[in-house]
């Protein structure tokens, strides 16, 4: 199709529009050239349609086309299929508003009030303002937020003795004075504003299963038995494991843990060479130890008749220990210079100070060295229940929660900069747990990544045409990949 706009010199000056090889196509480029020929501020072409409806249809217009509406039709099946499987439209009781925030969060995480314009671009009929306004303090209750939890939970893998990751991290306020809730403390991003600690607990691959929000001067080891409490009471478990770092877990944690009868997997910290790896140092004179060697030691903690019994694994990586070495070997460098007055004495563990002398601490060097490649995992699980392999696989399943933290707080915005009342927070990270949801089933049906998926399928669209009054629907051709992908999708999220 062309669009004529003048003749110079005997010749047309002529405008390609495109090629149609059906009638839905050509019906598009014709809708096409009459926008091109309405925004160039020219008279209309007339295509050929008559100004009074025909068919016996109603309404019309002088042109006879109109697009009626567009709309990321693939995407929001897709995403849809997905909430729906995922048990939330029934967790929900079918709540629009909360259907709507999840889908715009993951398409374009922005304010509530700019998710009406993410929403109407993607070709839905938006909510108005208010109606978000009133139903948000609703995502706040905790009636509201076990049901979501419970749903969360029944698509999860637990099984019967069920394996939980925890860690927390936080999420930072553009503010100078805290409330009670937002304040101030420890921040891994050295950030001084006000702040709220997240608890996130997930299955073994990263599912999430709860958030909770703390306050944001609230220990990390302080944020980890309620959420467990919690978690249990809601669903009824008698026995799960907690799979957590070591700076998660303090002595009081520990007991506490043990006190609710709870089996637990912990990264185990090293201050000094354990009685284990000195020994096999000892009867081992210059060797290194083989790649993947395994040390147990039995630990005993309580009062006589009140024992308790845990086993720690000491695993040994080559890899591991040629990352570490060579990170001693930059520092002692450095220290020597320091020793020798070549360079500033700046924080190095291997610069000791005595009044004016500075000296190499050769025995922190050498400590530094003997754990080089030495890793430490703690666990109350026993042997025949849980081989070493077992509980130090289980803990190295932390990158999930990980990965988890960055999609929540990255890829979907989840630092609430709007909000200031901890009903309006927790409200907000009710919509942000599910988006989450949403975004590991998809990865893991997929195999895509959320913004890879995201990016390809909202580019195509359906396009509901008005031609006289008559609807017609065009539908862009799918690349194979995408429809492999949004195949999984429907295949595998039927709601139970």
């Amino acid at each position: 199709m062309q669009i004529i706009w003048s003749w110079r010199g005997g010749r047309p000056d002529i405008e390609h529009i495109g090629s149609g090889h059906s009638e839905a196509e050509v019906e598009l480029l014709k809708a096409a050239a009459y926008r091109k020929i309405a925004g160039e501020g020219q008279d209309q072409l007339d295509l050929g349609f008559d100004d009074e409806p025909t068919n016996g249809s109603t309404g019309g217009s002088s042109s006879g086309i109109k697009v009626a509406s567009m709309r990321m039709g693939p995407l929001i099946e897709a995403l849809t299929a997905i909430y729906s499987g995922l048990g939330f439209e029934d967790a929900t009781e079918g709540d629009e508003v909360f259907y709507q925030q999840v889908l715009a969060r993951l398409v374009e995480p922005t304010s509530k009030y700019d998710s009406l314009r993410v929403i109407e671009e993607m070709g839905m009929g938006p909510v108005s303002y208010a109606t978000v306004k009133r139903r948000l303090p609703t995502y706040a209750t905790s009636g509201f937020r076990r049901r979501l939890a419970a749903a969360l939970a029944a698509r999860a893998d637990l099984g019967p003795h069920a394996l939980v990751l925890f860690d927390v991290s936080t999420l930072y306020f553009e503010t100078d004075q805290g409330d009670g809730f937002r304040e101030p403390g420890f921040s891994k991003e050295r950030r001084l504003e006000p702040q709220i600690t997240i608890g996130l607990l997930t299955d073994a691959h990263g599912f999430p299963l709860k958030v909770t929000a703390f306050e944001g001067n609230k220990a990390e080891t302080k944020t980890m038995i309620p959420v467990l409490q919690d978690f249990m009471a809601t669903h009824q478990l008698e026995d799960i494991t907690i799979v957590a770092d070591a700076g998660m877990v303090s002595d009081a944690n520990r007991k506490a843990i043990e006190t609710a009868k709870l089996s637990y997997i912990i990264g185990e910290k090293l201050p000094e060479v354990p009685y284990p790896i000195r020994k096999w140092i000892e009867d081992n004179p210059g060797q290194a130890p083989p790649n993947g060697m395994i040390l147990s030691w039995p630990v005993y903690e309580g009062s006589a008749g009140q024992r308790r019994k845990s086993l720690i694994y000491y695993q040994y990586r080559e890899n591991r220990a040629k990352r570490t070495l060579r990170g001693i070997d930059q520092q002692v460098a450095k220290a020597k210079k320091a020793v020798e007055g070549k360079a500033p004495v700046k924080r190095n563990r291997f610069v000791g100070i005595e009044g004016e002398r500075r000296f190499l601490k050769e025995e922190i060097e050498q400590k530094a060295r003997d754990l080089a490649g030495w890793k430490a995992y703690i666990t109350n699980l026993p042997p025949e229940k849980a081989s070493a392999n077992y509980v130090i696989g289980a803990y190295h399943q932390l990158w999930h929660i990980e990965k988890a933290f960055r999609m929540s707080k990255h890829d979907l915005a989840a630092r609430p900069v709007f909000h200031r009342q901890k009903d309006s927070i927790d409200a907000h990270l009710s919509i942000v747990t599910a988006a989450l949801a949403v975004a590991q089933r998809l990865e893991a049906l997929t195999g895509w990544s959320r913004k890879k998926f995201i990016t390809t399928a909202r580019r195509y669209r359906e396009v509901t045409l008005n031609i006289n009054g008559q609807y017609l629907t065009a539908e862009t051709d799918l690349p194979e990949d995408l429809i492999a992908a949004i195949n999984a999708i429907h295949s595998n999220s039927r709601p139970d």
